[in-house]
């Protein structure tokens, strides 16, 4: 059984394609720049090897048309024949209150889907290209969509309302949704079966943390709160998100430098986080070497991303009522090990104590804390993509 998993962007498609027999990946890659001069398509060998195609990709139909042709080309090809291809998993970025699972994507579920555009008018057009191009290239084989959201919709009234006029939420659905959701919950699965606990009775904050970033309290394996809220804006501080800010600090800006709502949300998405401090990059690995060479602004950028992480684990402590288990994943926390034990420095007085050897990992499972810490602090790589081919499997065999 062969599923294509894909992730469309407004201007980028990343695929893989897994033989789910095996739980293997046997190609990947993604397309960039689509619509836009240079267009390209990016393509990691079976032995690891990084290849470049150049074509002019004006829309995601031929991109995605582009990405099958590659699957089943006698030089690059995965597969003999588009006919392998069993299914289509597609991560859906927001589903709103609509979606608490992964669901068949129907006509009625599409429409329901496009309802959400207003929430995510970036993110959920690009999702349902990639649909409709599959339709149009592969209509007789079964999509199943995934979405971002859908994971923290077990969160209680109480965590997820903000406290402004009730009609607005009722009106507008104004309320915290957040996202990262398929990472999440792949992690919070999978550092159970590692340590081999049941997530029932246990307590868990996961920590995805990249360019962008965000926090989840987990408890029963259920999502209880999480940092980001209508938007992914809202949170920690991020590569170019500022995250938590005052609401009258941002009209107050918008005042003084005489912005519209565009221009503000320019200014809070793409200016801000680790590039408005530091000035310089909103790459952590620039940053951490700014730091080494003594960069002030570069201290001040890390020191403000390191105790926001340091904050949300202890406010969800709180909120969790305490924790056994802190996992760490996505490309910074997967990573760097200065990132870890900065957001973990400070919290022995609730039990965490990281082992300086053991978190020197990079990119691997493991547990980093010491052995008598009492919190068990561990670094699990995501795989949202392998959880959206999971999801599409399980859709298929209760479908069949």
């Amino acid at each position: 059984m062969k599923v294509l998993v894909l992730n469309c962007g407004s201007s980028s498609i990343k695929y893989k394609l897994f033989d789910m027999d095996h739980k293997a990946v046997i190609a990947q890659g993604g397309i960039e720049k689509i619509g836009l001069p240079g267009s390209f398509l990016k393509l990691t060998l079976p032995n690891g090897e990084k290849k470049i195609l150049e074509k002019d990709i004006p829309e995601h139909t031929v991109g995605v048309e582009f990405i099958l042709n590659t699957l089943i080309s006698p030089e690059y090809g995965a597969i003999k024949s588009l006919d392998e291809i069993n299914a289509v998993g597609h991560r859906m970025v927001h589903g709103g209150e609509k979606f608490s699972k992964s669901v068949l994507l129907t006509q009625e579920v599409l429409d329901a889907f496009t309802a959400c555009n207003d929430l995510a008018p970036l993110h959920n057009p690009a999702n349902l290209k990639g649909v409709h191009a599959i339709d149009a290239i592969l209509p007789n084989v079964p999509q199943i969509g995934v979405f971002d959201t859908a994971f923290h919709q077990t969160m209680p009234d109480y965590a997820y309302m903000y406290a402004i006029p009730y009609e607005l939420y009722e009106k507008y659905g104004v309320r915290r949704y957040g996202f990262h959701g398929t990472s999440h919950r792949y992690v919070s699965k999978r550092v159970c079966e590692f340590l081999g606990i049941q997530p029932e009775g246990t307590k868990i904050i996961t920590c995805h943390i990249g360019n962008g970033g965000s926090i989840s309290a987990i408890k029963d394996g259920k999502c209880v709160d999480t940092s980001m809220g209508l938007t992914p804006l809202e949170g920690l501080m991020m590569g170019t998100r500022s995250g938590d800010i005052d609401g009258g600090a941002v009209t107050f800006i918008m005042e003084k430098e005489h912005l519209d709502a565009a221009g503000v949300s320019n200014l809070l998405n793409k200016k801000s986080g680790v590039m408005g401090i530091f000035g310089k990059s909103s790459d952590m690995r620039d940053l951490e070497n700014a730091v080494a060479a003594g960069d002030p602004k570069a201290i001040l950028a890390e020191n403000m991303y390191f105790y926001r992480i340091k904050k949300y684990i202890g406010a969800y402590a709180a909120a969790l009522g305490g924790v056994d288990v802190i996992v760490f994943t996505g490309g910074v926390g997967e990573n760097q090990a200065s990132a870890r034990w900065g957001a973990c420095s400070g919290l022995e007085y609730m039990g965490v104590k990281l082992d300086a050897e053991k978190n020197k990992v990079r990119g691997e499972e493991a547990v980093i804390s010491t052995d008598d810490s009492k919190v068990k602090v561990v670094v699990i790589p995501t795989d949202e993509e392998l959880m959206i081919a999971s999801d599409t499997m399980a859709i298929l065999n209760k479908e069949a």
